[in-house]
């Protein structure tokens, strides 16, 4: 295995090129292609019109240009990179604290990664890390939260290419990591409908207290929320948990879609969780960039914790808090595509901060009852049920987080609706793939809307339906969208919420195009 840190030596490559570097193969651009897997480009791409926050977004003007001034400066300070580097994500670790409504709280800590799997590897690697016995992870199964997640965990290798340009082997154990069980529990049926949230809560519970009761460590990461904006398990079940088993229990809260208040963070963090934020799903930055908060009694217990020697290929020392070991034994190089990508990230944060929350709450709310009921009443679509968001008894549901922001659906041709004749998965991929095209002149499809590129959140495995794999869509809202709606102080809820009516518009005259 080989780091390279190429930026020490060199000048700063420009603002594209940084932000698809400092990451793994999934933020690399396609062979011969412009975007990344995701359809996503490393400049502003007005044209297509974004409802995939779940999955990814295109960089926005605002983003890429934050992002341009900070490299800039970067390349004009004189200063080494690694000095200039560490200054610049204290910088954010104060401004993200600030931005979240967590700046009063003491010794929170933040750690930096490339993306929500790289948080979860170094989540896993800081609890398990000189256990006695092997620790054990519980998880929602990988199709709600994240197809790499379950390896991260383990403690194994989970792309070609690592956040430090090192080349390794997919799958492989990671050298000297700290190994780690992990169990995941379903939280849908076969069908895709959500499982009772007591049978959820019953199987979490029972694997957590099997583990804890032979004396090993669990940490369980709880999903808020999933890729269908499922909680799971209920934070019910984990604070019974947390009460019975105070030290040995780890609860890390995945909210890598960043779909939370200030308040609901807040109680996470006071109530002892660890919490994975990315800055590319409801932010909308570019993908992707992590960070990991750690509360007080967590910190404290970790800070002198050495992770292995093998993940200086995910991380670097200025990554992480200076007062903890790991800072001191991980390597000063630079990640500036990471650092980009975060300021990009900011750019959408400070714009959806300066929106009150009654504004954010009267968009959303609106945005949702538009959405669910065009979904419900056009039969190329199946709106697929999601759970009331429930925080209690952490959160009241006084928040805007409380409303919907993520709306899975199912695709069906339209003369077998009442037959439940839909999609199939690879149908299904191809109309994703196409809402993101200029089909002008295409057969059948000569309307304006045609013209028109959407990004819809990636398909996302959805059960069977009659011995058939489906797969279901997801139109998002996100922070970028609510600055929109309210920009200059006034309501432009009406043109957002067309726009994403338009999308829905151009989904459906798509799938009545397909064979039948």
């Amino acid at each position: 295995m080989t780091v390279n840190n190429r930026h020490d030596r060199l000048q700063l490559p420009s603002t594209r090129q940084l932000l698809v570097e400092g990451g793994d193969t999934r933020i690399a651009l396609v062979p011969g292609q412009i975007f990344n897997r995701y359809g996503c480009t490393p400049q502003p791409d007005p044209g297509l019109l974004g409802f995939g926050s779940a999955t990814a977004s295109v960089i926005s003007e605002a983003g890429f240009a934050a992002a341009d001034a900070l490299r800039c400066r970067l390349a004009l300070d004189g200063e080494p990179h690694a000095i200039s580097y560490a200054r610049e994500l204290n910088r954010l670790r104060q401004e993200l604290a600030l931005l979240c409504g967590t700046d009063d709280l003491p010794d929170v800590d933040i750690v930096f990664a490339a993306s929500g799997t790289d948080l979860h590897l170094i989540a896993a690697q800081l609890v398990g890390n000189r256990a006695a016995v092997p620790a054990l992870a519980l998880m929602v199964n990988a199709e709600e939260t994240g197809s790499s997640v379950t390896a991260a965990l383990s403690g194994h290798h989970f792309s070609a290419h690592t956040a430090l340009a090192a080349t390794v082997s997919v799958g492989s154990a990671i050298p000297a990591s700290s190994a780690m069980e992990v169990a995941a529990v379903p939280i849908r049926l076969a069908d895709g409908t959500p499982r009772p949230p007591a049978a959820v809560d019953a199987e979490f519970e029972s694997l957590a207290t099997h583990a804890l009761a032979q004396g090993r460590r669990v940490l369980l990461v709880l999903a808020d929320v999933s890729k269908t904006g499922l909680i799971a398990p209920s934070l019910a079940c984990v604070t019974a948990l947390q009460r019975r088993w105070p030290d040995a229990l780890d609860i890390l809260v995945d909210a890598c879609q960043f779909r939370l208040a200030p308040a609901t963070l807040r109680a996470y963090l006071t109530h002892h969780f660890m919490v994975a934020l990315t800055g590319s799903k409801f932010l909308t930055g570019p993908t992707f960039s992590g960070a990991l908060l750690i509360p007080t009694a967590a910190a404290q217990r970790l800070r002198k914790h050495l992770l292995p020697g093998a993940l200086r290929a995910y991380s670097a020392a200025a990554d992480w808090p200076d007062n903890w070991a790991t800072a001191g034994s991980l390597d000063n190089v630079t990640n500036f595509g990471l650092l980009l990508r975060w300021e990009a990230a900011m750019a959408e944060l400070r714009a959806f901060h300066a929106v009150p929350e009654a504004a954010v709450a009267y968009f959303l709310h609106a945005f949702a009852r538009a959405v669910q009921h065009r979904l419900t009443n056009d039969p190329a679509f199946e709106l697929i049920p999601v759970p009331q968001i429930d925080r209690r008894p952490l959160v009241q549901a006084t928040s805007w987080d409380h409303i919907p922001t993520i709306f899975p659906f199912l695709l069906h041709h339209p003369a077998t609706r009442a037959g439940n004749r839909p999609l199939n998965r690879e149908e299904t991929a191809q109309i994703y793939q196409r809402l993101q095209t200029d089909l002008t002149g295409h057969p059948g499809l000569n309307r304006p809307i045609a013209a028109l590129r959407y990004q819809l959140g990636q398909p996302v495995t959805f059960g069977q339906r009659h011995g058939m794999a489906v797969s279901a869509l997801r139109l998002c809202a996100s922070a970028r969208l609510v600055a929109e709606a309210t920009a200059g102080g006034k309501d432009n809820s009406a043109v957002v919420i067309a726009r994403a009516l338009a999308a829905l518009d151009k989904t459906a005259l798509l799938v009545r195009c397909l064979p039948t």
